[in-house]
């Protein structure tokens, strides 16, 4: 399977997924990693993948924190990636690739289902399995060493399936799915240091979200 990746901004350098990732070659999946989205992506490019992951904030790199997402400019914004999953494509959204607010980019926000609010230091964060799902198959519950998203502004549809806790941060939600028109979205909200992308569990939701998003694609 071909996946198309998005990543590198200035606060999750590439480097990261690119080796997060990484065990999925082995497995046999094709990954194509895309850094500088805004000048690359076209709603062609995007239908030659049943899979967008997510893992970027709306900068343009690591070393431009231009928006990404630029009326009349981008080629592939908001309005397109909502349409690629609405005709049966999947997406995933991977900690970075949910750290847009509902004020700076109201619409992508919608599509993806949640707004960031904050996050505190990095901390010790145990994730928990909430519900049996497809996603959650095999998963056991796992603490870690990451930022704690704190999301708001969540989709009325979403089906929850993680919860994480921190001391510093409380309760927030840590992961859910959703159907948008024919396809499937996926949020996990983990994943900001290398070793949260090598945790074993981690790795299996990852897996387990690639299946579920692309199910019953031809």
């Amino acid at each position: 399977m071909k996946i198309l990746v998005l990543c590198d901004d200035k606060w999750h350098p590439a480097e990261v997924v690119e080796k997060g990732m990484a065990f999925l070659t082995e497995e046999g999946f094709e990954l194509d990693f895309v850094k500088d989205a805004k000048d690359i992506l076209t709603p062609e490019m995007l239908r030659r993948y049943p899979l967008i992951v997510n893992a970027k904030g709306n900068v343009l790199n690591c070393g431009n924190d231009a928006p990404w997402f630029d009326n009349g400019v981008t080629e592939v914004g908001p309005k397109e990636l909502k349409s690629y999953v609405e005709q049966g494509g999947g997406f995933l959204s991977i900690h970075s690739g949910n750290s847009f607010t509902a004020e700076e980019c109201r619409e992508y926000t919608e599509f993806v289902g949640n707004s960031f609010v904050t996050h505190p230091a990095r901390c010790e964060v145990t994730v928990h399995v909430e519900r049996e799902h497809p996603v959650t198959e095999g998963v056991s519950d796992f603490t870690i060493r990451d930022e704690h998203y704190q999301l708001d502004h969540l989709a009325e549809d979403i089906l929850p399936l993680l919860t994480t806790r921190s001391e510093t941060g409380g309760n927030q939600m840590g992961g859910y799915v959703r159907m948008v028109g024919k396809g499937r979205l996926c949020v996990l909200a983990p994943g900001h240091i290398l070793s949260v992308w090598e945790n074993p569990e981690f790795r299996k939701l990852i897996r387990n979200a690639i299946r579920w998003c692309t199910d019953g694609q031809a």
